[in-house]
């Protein structure tokens, strides 16, 4: 194990991504609904370009920071990484999440080319659905971190408590 200090910076470093990553989904969804109701095409194109490089500035690089200390943070606690089911749903989620928002970055970067092509853009709800669910999705792993329901799971049963996985 580390040295607590050690691992309570961990800890701040993992939600501080975890709350930089919702940050930038919630102004996503701001500006997902932005554009669902505008009347004007030139502020619905605006939103649609702007949202592919909200996403590699900001989206991206949180989400993949958010799941490289959870797993880091996991392994220098106590809870590991696959020993009990809250910690181990967490993980499951948070690459869920990013896999997801990878594949969708290809979405958002279509919807940016047709918006600088000057076509008549169209307002999408697949944005607005995309931010909704992945704010949900975050919320789900902050009640597990704080409410840590009981359960081990079968590794965890089988490796001594001192062990970090």
């Amino acid at each position: 194990m580390v040295k607590p200090a050690v691992r309570r910076g961990l800890l701040v470093a993992h939600i501080a991504a975890s709350m930089g990553w919702f940050g930038a989904i919630a102004a996503s969804l701001a500006l997902a609904v932005v554009a669902l109701v505008a009347n004007d095409p030139a502020v619905i194109g605006a939103v649609h370009r702007v949202l592919e490089p909200l996403g590699w500035a900001a989206l991206v690089p949180f989400s993949l920071a958010a799941l490289a200390t959870g797993v880091v943070q996991s392994l220098v606690s106590p809870w590991g990484l696959i020993r009990h089911y809250w910690v181990l749903n967490k993980l499951v989620l948070n690459a869920f999440g990013v896999a997801v928002l990878l594949l969708y970055m290809q979405t958002l970067a279509g919807l940016a080319r047709v918006a600088a092509a000057g076509d008549t853009v169209r307002p999408s709800l697949s944005p607005v659905l995309h931010a909704a669910a992945a704010i949900v999705l975050l919320l789900i792993a902050l009640v597990l971190s704080v409410y840590k329901p009981r359960g081990i799971t079968a590794w965890g049963y089988r490796e001594p408590a001192g062990r970090a996985l």
